[in-house]
Order: structure tokens, then sequence, then C-alpha cells
């Protein structure tokens, strides 16, 4: 069984967030509709929900669709979303996140597939959150390489989810690892906010 440390990324993400000025929180982001703020509420609730689902304390957080509403901020979210990426990255140290059966979006998932998926959250919306605040963005080369396969393998499955991928963005095969993922995911690797 292979496993992958969470935890370098997930301070890359924390650290993104941290560059967030008050001014840039109503900025638009490469996702369609989602603003800036909408995107840390979204990280600090797929940290949470990931941390879970490593965990295996499967309930609320675990069962929320991702589509379910636009998340939000609330006033303590400097401090409540790098507590929480801390915590979905201990989680998943854990050799026993990565086996059996847990569920993330109310989807049930092998483990394993589900620290892909968290690896995959991490990465892209990372890259996200840095196009969207100007910020440099260089993901931790184990996640990066985690998220490409698993967007790869989600790219040649007929029932990608339209509405979690947006259609493939066609980048050169020659193109850095992070733009072939960002196009995989359904973005242009060359946005601009």
């Amino acid at each position: 069984m292979t496993t992958l440390d969470l935890g370098p990324q997930a301070r890359i993400v924390a650290r993104l967030a941290d560059g967030v000025t008050e001014e840039q929180l109503g900025g638009a982001t490469p996702c369609p509709g989602t603003a800036v703020h909408n995107m840390l509420g979204h990280l600090l609730h797929l940290a949470t929900a990931f941390r879970d689902a490593g965990r295996k304390d499967l309930g609320e957080t675990t069962d929320t669709p991702p589509t379910a509403a636009v998340p939000d901020i609330g006033p303590g979210w400097r401090e409540e979303l790098p507590k929480a990426l801390d915590e979905l990255a201990e989680a998943w140290r854990d050799p026993a996140a990565w086996t059996g059966e847990t569920r993330a979006g109310g989807v049930p998932l092998p483990g394993a597939v589900a620290g892909l998926v968290a690896a995959d959250e991490l990465v892209i919306h990372g890259w996200d959150l840095a196009r969207a605040t100007g910020q440099e963005y260089a993901p931790d080369e184990g996640a990066l390489r985690a998220a490409y396969e698993f967007l790869l393998a989600a790219a040649e499955d007929e029932d990608r989810g339209g509405e979690l991928f947006g259609p493939v963005v066609p980048v050169p095969d020659d193109a850095p690892l992070l733009d072939r993922a960002v196009g995989l995911s359904g973005r242009d690797p060359g946005w601009r906010g």
C-alpha cells in the first residue's frame, strides 16, 4: 500500500491562505462563480471532511456533497483553516487512513482513493488560490504527482462527474506537470484574474 504525506502540501495551502489580504477576498478565482472567500470556505470544509474521512469518523462532514452550497468563511477563518489543514495531514499520516472504506462528499471510496482525492483538492485549489491572489505557487512534488495521476485517470473515465470537473483543457504534453494537472482539472493554466 502506498501512502503520501499530505503535510507539505497542506502547509503550502496554509501559507497561501495566510497571504490573502482582506481586499482580495471578493476577487475572482479560476472556478467560475467562486470568489476568493468562497474558495477559502471550500478549503476549510474539504480539510474538515477529508480529516474525518481519514479518521473514518463518518457523518455530516463526510456526507455533504461539495455542490450542496457555496461555501464561505466566518470571522475566525484565519485560525480555523490552518488548524483544519494540519489535522487533515495528521489524519492521513496514519496508515489505516489509506485502507478499508471511507466516505467524502457523500461518496463511498476506498481509503487510498480518498487520500488521492484529498491530494488533488489541495494541489488544484492551492493553484486556484495562488492565481486568484497573485502569489507564487510551487506545490509539493509528491502531492502534485498523485493529483496528476488521479486527474489523468478521471479524464479517461466516461463517468467523469461533470459537476466536479469541467471539460479537460488541452495542454501540450511537454508543459510543466502542474499545467497538465490544471488542464486535466478543467482549468486553463493561463488563467489570470
